[in-house]
């Protein structure tokens, strides 16, 4: 025996299995894939869970039992009824402190009445009827009639002279937050201690007067016009310009407080606007003209630190 060919007979023999199992495994892989198809498996878990049977929260969302029941519906039903009471109370303790109703037709203005208005304020020397309109015993809206008090200029003028305010401060480079709310808080303060050093005096003269508190926050408020115009004047002309601008507006200002109140003070004032001789009128004559001399005093002490 020829060892070489026993020796590649045995090789032979020995490497006929193992091209077999090649053979037999790239065969294979003609007729099935390399790893194993799960497909099948979730297709056939998809369709079990499809053919399953919807359960009670399946059919719809968790809550609508809850709200198919009665007695639910009785207790929504009663709690609505609750948050409605509680509201109609709330309006009407609030009405009762800030008269709502009433602060609408204070800002029930347009842009015709405004202009008007700012005019009236800065000239009121050839403005000839004072006396504020009434339908059926109520006074007309503002934008209706010009000599009507209201609030919305006061609330602008308030807000742009603090706006005017920081202005002034930061040309001088002395702006700070906290300067300038103390500038608009001292503003505020002092119109309200105004309002109701005017509610004093008019208890204790005894006048009896249409006037209410927001007519009197509303003329008190005029006055952040002139010192708008003041200041104004004052950051883009200097100093002379400040004043000669803040007394124009300061003597306007005084005559139409004088004009204006004059009929709601005097009681016995006549129909024409003319004043009639009297004790009594002579003092609210003098009240009228303390609170028109104080607008120019608080407009002179708002705004002097504002200019150098």
């Amino acid at each position: 025996m020829d060892y070489t060919a026993t020796q590649s007979g045995f090789r032979q023999r020995k490497l006929q299995p193992n091209m077999r199992l090649r053979n037999s495994s790239m065969d294979g892989s003609d007729g099935s894939q390399l790893f194993e198809d799960t497909s099948g498996a979730g297709s056939g878990s998809q369709s079990f869970y499809r053919n399953q049977q919807p359960g009670p929260q399946a059919a719809g969302f968790p809550g609508q039992s809850l709200l198919s029941d009665p007695m639910s519906n009785l207790a929504m039903a009663y709690g609505s009824s609750l948050a409605s009471q509680g509201r109609e109370m709330v309006d009407k303790n609030l009405d009762r402190f800030i008269p709502i109703s009433k602060l609408k037709y204070y800002f029930a203005v347009d842009t015709v009445y405004v202009g008007k208005k700012l005019g009236l304020l800065v000239f009121p020397y050839m403005h000839e009827n004072w006396e504020v309109s009434y339908q059926q015993d109520t006074p007309v809206a503002p934008r209706f009639d010009v000599n009507a008090p209201d609030l919305y200029i006061p609330a602008m003028g308030f807000i742009t002279y603090v706006l005017v305010a920081g202005l002034a401060l930061g040309t001088q480079n002395r702006f700070s937050p906290e300067l300038l709310g103390v500038q608009a808080s001292s503003a505020l303060v002092w119109l309200v201690m105004e309002v109701l050093a005017v509610l004093l005096s008019l208890y204790l003269v005894t006048v009896n007067t249409d006037l209410t508190t927001i007519d009197l926050l509303a003329f008190s408020g005029y006055k952040y016009v002139g010192m708008i115009v003041g200041v104004v004047a004052g950051l883009l002309f200097g100093k002379p310009a400040y004043y000669l601008s803040l007394l124009w507006c300061c003597a306007a200002i005084f005559v139409f407080m004088i004009r204006t109140l004059r009929l709601k003070l005097l009681s016995e004032a006549a129909a024409d606007g003319k004043l009639v001789r009297g004790a009594r009128n002579q003092l609210r004559m003098y009240l009228t003209m303390s609170i028109a001399a104080a607008q120019p005093i608080f407009m002179y002490w708002l705004t002097y630190h504002l200019i150098r």
